[in-house]
Order: structure tokens, then C-alpha cells, then sequence
């Protein structure tokens, strides 16, 4: 392979992504999923928009200190203090980026940003040459571009090149082009710009009509060798492009798109589900690569064929994409030693606090399961991570339930060493035990939009995952629970809420995280 068959690839998972409505993740949860991105192999991690809040600063400036090998950039508009802010946010960082935008279309020039054509120009050469301050390299991007007249389009690129940038992204800002059409654009781009083989050409493809991937991958049949897109297709409205697609599609039909990537696709559905339990978005059943019906066969033809010969029906292997069976690995004779070794075994290294704590509920769980896989012990330890630094914590919850009632929840929780109890009574247990956490931790502007649970493995005994969100004057947040006992988890999910939300409620500015919703 030559560089010119090398695809660059640009995650917005945690800039992007996080901007989808209750996508929000908290400094830990943004590190976690910046450490596999770039275990994985992509190329640049969008880190944030630094200057969106002193939060978003902060997790820009961590995962710069933390990233290993990835390229970490940070958003900023055709602004000063944004590029100054993402340059300090970045600073840490081995290799770095500022990636600067601004509209270019009619409709968003004359509506958004109420500037006439030659101001843009002058923004963008403005811009891009105050990023260069910062580091050598910048990617610029025009916002709207698939509603951009090519003439303006190739005058903006052209000028932000000769002002220094190193990557010009040509984002379908609201999923409105078809393949053909956003091929022809990268094309155009090509044969009229004349210093245009001084920049790498992008796409940042949204998927408004379903198109994103296909978008992307006629862009880079065109000349495009940078794709910019998410774990998951997540994003704003209908999401972008998916990491996960791109990057099987071009290694499943090399023949068609001789293209290669660095991204190692066995990580795919372990980050894929990382970022699901994060957010709560649950991942579609039929969602091509990592949903669970991706490699599930119940047609009685589909499943003589694979039984013959596995390539009747799958197109790429399971196990390419990271994919393997959950194995019986642990039981209630299992000692402390065999715990500590199977959790690294897993990526797990616990201080010797939490692996206590953790190695008595693996106790607990084990006298009330049979079977113990490798994804139960995953959801365990996550769940006591999550929990180590909270100021509110779970101690004890008593159900009443059934037909007859009241259905009552009996809660105790730690609040900073404290104890304190509540029995109240609900429309069901799980509203009760909602209702009990409101009375001990008052938060009446808080409110509840997502209340979601699923099993982790198969089996009445298998532990439940809650998901809930919790909404307060425009800040989101997501918490999660695991236990045997879905009341439990429910009432754990909703603490880890409530503990986020505490933590949230200094330092945020919604108008200007608002207007970082490009490119």
C-alpha cells in the first residue's frame, strides 16, 4: 500500500457523538473511551469543543495528557478565544490538531451567520493562519459545503490551504447530498483547486437520510483520504457516518475500494459496547456489524447454508470484528486469586479497595446465579468502578410489591459518611424507589427522560443493566446499575445519575456548546 490507499481516520465520538441528546459523558467515562479509540488505531480523536466549558476544556486537556499515539483536536469556530482555547486545551498532547469551521452556504451565511461571502473568506484565511500558531497542523472545514455553490466552495478551500491547512474537511452538515452528488462535489474540488494536493480532502458525512457511509465511501472513490465519523453512527439528529461500517466495508470489499486503515477491527464490538453502556443508547438489534442480529441466522435456509459452509450467509467472520462467544468462567468456589487473575485477563486492574468490594458482590452474585460468564463479571466491575468516587452512595433498598399493595421501597444511602433512610410508597416499586432517593437527595428541577433496562446474558437468573437519564436546566446525564436484582440496579442506575448530575451542575454553558453543533 502507498499513502494515496491509506484512509485516515477521524473519530467524533467524543465531540460529535456526545452532542446527540443524552450522550453526555463525564471526564472518566470521555478517558475511557479515548483509551480504546486509540488502542484501536484511529488516527485523530476529536477530543471536544474547549471552549463550550471549562468541563469540556478540562476532558480535552486529560485525554491530550493521556492519548498515547492518536493525533488529539479540539473544535473551535473561526474565533480567537475558541482557537486559543482549544490550542491550550490540546497543548499536552505527543501530536495535536485544531480544527476550525465555518459556514459557507448561502442560507447559513445570510441566516446564521449574517455575514456577506468576502467576510467569510477573510474569516477563513484568518483563522486558519491563527492556528498555525498553535501547531503545524490544522484542518479546516465548511460548514453546509453540500449546500455550497462550487465557485465559493473552491475559492474558501483554496484560501484556507494557502493559509495553512493541512486537511480541508467538506462536511454534508445535515445529510441532505446522495452519493453521486457528494462524489461530484470531491471531484469538482480536485479539478478546480489549484493547490489542492497540499491538503488531505475529508468527508463528515451525517445520516439525516440514511446515507452517511455511502456518502463517505463516494468521497473517498473521488479523492477524499480522510473520513470523519462515530462509534456507533452516533450524533446529532440522526447520527453520522459509523466507525464501524466505514472501516468493514472497506476491509470486506478491498476489491471494489483498495483502501486500508490502522484501525484493529477485533476492538470493534468491545468499544461498541463500552460507548452503549456509557450513554445508554442501546445499539439496534439489525444494526450492520455490531448488532446482535449481525451474525444471527434463524431462517431455516440461511441456517442449512452456514452449517455447509459459514461463507453461504456471512460476508466477514465474527471474530473480525472482535466478536466471541461468552465463556462459563467463574462459580461461588472461585477464590479471591482466580477473581484477581480473570479480571486481568479482562483489562481490569482494581486497587486493592475496590477489588474487595468487587470480589464480595462477584460473592453475592454467585450464590444467586449458576452461570457466571465473562460478560457478568464485566458488567460487576464496571458497575463498582463507576461507583468508587460518588459522594451518594447505595446501602440497602427493601421492596414491597404486587397486585395488592401499596408497592412501598424502604431506602438507605450514604450521603458524604452519613446514613440516611426514607420509606415511601410508589405507583409500582420502581416509581417508590425513584420517589425514595427524591425525598433523602432533594433535586426538584430534575427530571426523569430515560428509565431503561436489559439483561446481560440469557436466563431468568441473569443480571439486569438500567440505564437512566436524568435532565436539569439543560444539562443531561446518564446513569448506570447492574445487579441480579433489577430493582437494585434500578435504584444504583438512578444514584449514578443523581452523583453525575451533582458534579454537572457548575460550569456548563449551553448557549455556547449549542452552537458547536458543525461541522
Amino acid at each position: 500500500m502507498t499513502n494515496k490507499d491509506q484512509i485516515v481516520i477521524f473519530d467524533t465520538t467524543l465531540r460529535d457523538g456526545e452532542q446527540s441528546p443524552g450522550c453526555s459523558m463525564n471526564l472518566e467515562e470521555k478517558l475511557k473511551m479515548a483509551r480504546l479509540l486509540d488502542e484501536m488505531g484511529v488516527d485523530i480523536i476529536e477530543a471536544g469543543f474547549p471552549v463550550a466549558s471549562p468541563g469540556d476544556f478540562e476532558a480535552v486537556h486529560e485525554i491530550a495528557k493521556t492519548v498515547k499515539n492518536s493525533v488529539v483536536c479540539g473544535l473551535s469556530r473561526a474565533k480567537k478565544a475558541d482557537i486559543e482555547a482549544s490550542g491550550d486545551a490540546i497543548k499536552p498532547a505527543k501530536r495535536k490538531r485544531i480544527h476550525t469551521f465555518i459556514s459557507t452556504s448561502p442560507l447559513h451565511m445570510k441566516h446564521k451567520l449574517q455575514m456577506p461571502p468576502e467576510e467569510v473568506l477573510d474569516a477563513v484565511s484568518e483563522s486558519v493562519t491563527f492556528a498555525r500558531k498553535f501547531t503545524d497542523d490544522v484542518e479546516w472545514s465548511a460548514e453546509d459545503a453540500s449546500r455550497t455553490e462550487d465557485d465559493f466552495l473552491c475559492r474558501a478551500v483554496e484560501i484556507a490551504i494557502n493559509s495553512g491547512a493541512t486537511t480541508v474537511n467538506i462536511p454534508d452538515t445535515v445529510g441532505y447530498t446522495i452519493p453521486e452528488e457528494y462524489g461530484a462535489k470531491i471531484a469538482m474540488l480536485f479539478e478546480r483547486v489549484p493547490n489542492i494536493d497540499k491538503a488531505i480532502i475529508s468527508t463528515h458525512c451525517h445520516n439525516d437520510l440514511g446515507l452517511a457511509v455511502a456518502n463517505s465511501l463516494a468521497g473517498v472513490a473521488n479523492g477524499a483520504r480522510q473520513i470523519e465519523c462515530t462509534i456507533n453512527g452516533i450524533g446529532e439528529r440522526a447520527g453520522n457516518a459509523a466507525l464501524e461500517e466505514i472501516v468493514m466495508a472497506l476491509r470486506t470489499r478491498h476489491d471494489m475500494m483498495p483502501y486500508t486503515t490502522n484501525i484493529e477491527t477485533e476492538k470493534i464490538t468491545k468499544i461498541s459496547r463500552t460507548l452503549s453502556s456509557i450513554t445508554g443508547f442501546a445499539v439496534q438489534p439489525n444494526k450492520a456489524i455490531v448488532g446482535a442480529n449481525a451474525f444471527a441466522h434463524e431462517s431455516g435456509i440461511h441456517q442449512d447454508g452456514m452449517l455447509k459452509h459459514a461463507n453461504t450467509y456471512e460476508i466477514m467472520t465474527p471474530e473480525s470484528v472482535g466478536l466471541t462467544e461468552s465463556k462459563l468462567v467463574m462459580g461461588k468456589h472461585s477464590g479471591r486469586h482466580a477473581f484477581k487473575t480473570k479480571l486481568a485477563e479482562l483489562g481490569f486492574d482494581l486497587g486493592d479497595n475496590a477489588l474487595q468490594e468487587a470480589f464480595a458482590r462477584f460473592k453475592n452474585l454467585a450464590d444467586k446465579k449458576k452461570e457466571i460468564f465473562e460478560d457478568d463479571l464485566i458488567a460487576l466491575v464496571e458497575d463498582e468502578v463507576v461507583r468508587e468516587n460518588e459522594s451518594i452512595k447505595f446501602i440497602s433498598l427493601q421492596i414491597q410489591a404486587g397486585t395488592t399493595g401499596p408497592q412501598t421501597a424502604d431506602m438507605v444511602l450514604e450521603i458524604d459518611g452519613e446514613e440516611k433512610a426514607k420509606k415511601v410508597e410508589g405507583n409500582g416499586p420502581v416509581d417508590a424507589i425513584f420517589k425514595a432517593i427524591r425525598e433523602i437527595v432533594p433535586h426538584p428541577d430534575a427530571h426523569l427522560q430515560l428509565y431503561q433496562v436489559h439483561a446481560i446474558t440469557g436466563g431468568t437468573d441473569a443480571q439486569a443493566e438500567v440505564t437512566v437519564r436524568l435532565e436539569e436546566n439543560g444539562r443531561t446525564v446518564n446513569g448506570q446499575g447492574a445487579d441480579a436484582d433489577t430493582l437494585v440496579a434500578s435504584a444504583r442506575a438512578y444514584i449514578n445519575a443523581l452523583n453525575k448530575l451533582m458534579m454537572k451542575r457548575e460550569g456548563f454553558n449551553p448557549q455556547t456548546a449549542s452552537e458547536a453543533v458543525a461541522p
